[in-house]
């Protein structure tokens, strides 16, 4: 199978399919409680954390975890981490948009 991913020219896919696809035995299972694999392109891995807090602790911890994931699926599929927290809900609503404060309480 490993020759014909090869003659195929499937080998990387199936490389950053096993980041996606086994993350939380990579990563271990508390980190993969509070992270989640986004996207991987060009040897970036990027990440969405559940809190602020955690976004903070996987960028302190990101050496540890570039090298186990090297371990696990081969070096070189995942060069570096890009680390996001969570994200604020949008107010926009619809195509168009007006620059100002945004929604306040109108019934005081």
């Amino acid at each position: 199978m490993s020759r014909l991913a090869t003659d195929r020219g499937w080998s990387q896919r199936l490389a950053d399919g096993q980041v996606f696809g086994q993350w939380a035995r990579l990563v271990g299972e508390e980190v993969a409680e509070h992270a989640q694999p986004v996207a991987l392109k060009d040897g970036e891995l990027t990440v969405r954390a559940s809190s602020t807090a955690w976004a903070t602790q996987l960028r302190l911890l990101q050496g540890q975890l570039l090298t186990k994931i090297a371990a696990a699926v081969g070096h070189g599929v995942v060069k570096r981490m890009r680390i996001h927290g969570p994200t604020a809900p949008s107010w926009r609503k619809g195509a168009r948009h007006v620059p100002g404060r945004g929604p306040r309480d109108t019934y005081g």
